[in-house]
């Protein structure tokens, strides 16, 4: 490793542009070595492209970027080859020192040379070579890989587990220079904890791009901000950098008035919110996270969203009830027992490891899984508003903004509807442009208006704030705060969870009981779980891990495991079809719709029957949608282990 340069990263006179536009103008940056810096500002800034700059894929338009000669670099491949090549020698491939050792010590041992061999086992030693595969296996452990996932092939793993792969590869590396774009995005929040942690012990420097102001807090001490195409550099964590950046915006009048106003609206909230909280912790860190959004809240005046949820028509009491509920796969309960009534003003944050069975119980809330034991019953007038990352891929890729809230209410009108997309981002051309080069965030943002806009009563969010950046997160978190129905959340964001929380649900070895405790008390309750399974020996008769099970056994299990996944994949493939075909014919009938003859008197029988079939075609690809998502999920958690938690 390098450790004799002060200075890590000089950026100088630096200009970047994006077409004829600026990104980056006249920048001036010092890194020095063994800082941790967040690299924040809203999205299309710049901030992916300074870090490609740094990788020497991009070059800069004017001024420098200078780095000391032998620099070790380490980043997160956003792409990962269906590889045959074990998860666990993937993750150590990151390590390059040691597989360049390792080749020339085949060369040597080739021809013979005792010598170099020697001297090569040495270099091994020196750099902790032979303990580098359980180092490994500690990355893929605290990223969530269970032991037997350490010799699954890497193309058995879904695309976020893969990521995860690449991660653990990035951190394997002995780098002197640490580059990690949303590391989180693809995490639960126990990984998000772990990573955290060993974060805070490296040793390197580190430049990171993050939307968790939690994560930032813990793990930075410096935050480069990039605003008005130009960074500016604030001492301190992301909250010190709040703090800072709203001083600086209340020396405008304009900004100043904003921030009054913003205040005033936390503080109803915080009021509020005191009088009729329990003694419960998480009521009390619910009001702690609010009175910290009081004091932070004005850096953010200038955001460019803003919205809120009306009234739901309809607040039923109980809104939604479990009672001795049981859920999962194939007739095998994954989560069982479970009683829970929801209640508009109900604020519920579901917390458990890794696999445990969140999202299966928040899929069985908004009736997209079987119910296999006990009873679920939904109020007359309920309402469901439910987030998960596959509706971001379920989106009309030709149709607009617009269009996809028109579809919802085809009686509204478009200044209307334009008015209300313009507080999530959707301002000009952009709402009436197609969905399909929009980002992930983008996505994400246009998912949550349609939400928003059809005021439900029952509110289920899983991960609602990946993609997500740090403004649309607190855009989010405040509306929340004035929504009057009921709120079930999952997320890795703790911010979101303190601020908009104030019980929780732990959902752990099978069963779901409410948790007694704040996040704190639950990242202790991880760390002891953790330990004891670590201390806990195997069960008599318990089968080997693929980690020390010899290599036939294993290739004999891999075999008997692809083949068991053969009429998995041979649904998803059928039921995608089904899917397709039904989509196609809607559109087919939807565009015969268009005829302005049907809406004469001589077309009224024809236009009776194409909104007829209209009706039965939306119920049928909703059901055909229902099963295809499932049995994705079933093929996922079969391909990623996901049954088996860390």
């Amino acid at each position: 490793m390098l450790v004799h340069s002060r200075g890590m990263l000089n950026l100088v006179n630096l200009t970047l542009r994006r077409g004829a536009d600026a990104l980056i103008e006249d920048a001036n940056v010092l890194v020095r070595a063994g800082e941790r810096v967040g690299l924040v500002g809203a999205n299309g800034t710049g901030k992916s492209s300074l870090f490609a700059l740094i990788r020497n894929e991009l070059q800069a338009d004017a001024g420098e970027c200078t780095m000391p000669p032998g620099l070790v670099m380490a980043h997160v491949a956003q792409e990962t080859a269906a590889s045959e090549r074990t998860a666990v020698e993937f993750v150590m491939d990151g390590d390059g020192e040691l597989r360049r050792i390792e080749a020339a010590l085949v060369e040597a041992e080739a021809a013979g040379d005792g010598e170099r061999m020697a001297v090569l086992h040495g270099h091994i030693e020196s750099i902790e070579g032979y303990s580098a595969r359980a180092r490994a296996g500690a990355l893929m452990h605290g990223l969530g890989f269970g032991s037997s996932d350490e010799d699954t092939h890497v193309s058995r793993f879904s695309g976020g587990w893969r990521m995860r792969l690449n991660l653990a590869q990035a951190l394997m590396c002995r780098s002197d220079l640490l580059l990690l774009d949303e590391p989180t995005n693809h995490l639960d929040l126990d990984a998000v904890l772990w990573l955290q942690e060993w974060l805070r012990g490296y040793t390197g420097t580190l430049l990171l791009i993050a939307h968790d102001r939690d994560f930032l807090d813990a793990v930075t001490r410096r935050i480069l901000h990039i605003e008005h195409r130009g960074i500016h550099s604030y001492t301190g964590n992301y909250s010190d950098f709040e703090r800072q950046r709203a001083e600086r915006l209340a020396q405008q009048q304009a900004a100043y008035e904003k921030q009054q106003a913003e205040v005033a609206r936390i503080r109803r909230f915080v009021d509020r919110f005191r009088a009729q909280a329990t003694k419960a912790r998480q009521a009390q860190s619910r009001i702690k996270a609010l009175e910290r959004m009081e004091q932070l809240s004005p850096a953010h005046v200038d955001s460019p969203f803003r919205f809120a949820f009306k009234e739901p028509d309809h607040l039923p009491r109980p809104l939604l009830t479990l009672d001795h509920a049981s859920t999962g796969y194939s007739e095998t309960p994954v989560v069982s027992g479970i009683n829970l009534a929801l209640a508009p003003g109900d604020r519920l944050g579901v917390l458990g490891p890794n696999g445990a069975g969140k999202s299966t119980l928040v899929r069985l809330l908004a009736g997209e899984q079987p119910l296999l034991g006990g009873s679920r019953e939904p109020a007359q007038h309920l309402r469901i508003g439910y987030f998960a990352q596959h509706q971001l891929e379920q989106l009309d890729a030709e149709a607009s903004p617009v269009l996809h809230l028109q579809r919802l209410d085809p009686r509204a009108r478009e200044l209307e509807l334009r008015n209300f997309l313009g507080g999530f981002g959707f301002q000009g051309d952009m709402a009436l442009a197609a969905v399909k080069p929009f980002s992930g965030g983008e996505k994400a943002r246009l998912v949550l208006a349609m939400l928003v806009y059809q005021r439900p009563n029952l509110l289920l969010l899983d991960e609602p704030t990946n993609h997500l950046d740090l403004e649309m997160r607190h855009a989010l978190t405040m509306a929340l705060q004035g929504y009057s129905g009921a709120l079930v959340v999952i997320a890795h964001d703790r911010h979101l969870l303190r601020s908009t929380t104030d019980r929780s649900l732990l959902v752990a070895n099978g069963k779901a009981d409410a948790f007694d405790g704040d996040l704190d008390d639950y990242a202790r309750w991880l760390a002891e779980e953790r330990r004891a399974s670590a201390a806990r020996p195997p069960s008599p008769g318990t089968p080997q891990t693929a980690a020390n099970a010899g290599r036939r056994e294993q290739r004999q299990r891999d075999a008997q495991r692809r083949k068991g996944l053969q009429p998995l994949r041979q649904e998803v493939k059928r039921l995608e079809a089904d899917v397709d075909r039904l989509s196609m014919r809607i559109q087919t009938v939807e565009t015969e719709l268009a005829a302005p003859e049907l809406y004469t008197d001589a077309g009224s029988d024809a236009l009776q029957a194409l909104l007829q079939e209209q009706g039965r075609l939306r119920e049928a690809l909703q059901a055909a949608e229902a099963d295809w998502m499932t049995a994705l999920e079933r093929l996922e958690r079969a391909e990623s282990n996901e049954d088996n938690p860390a």
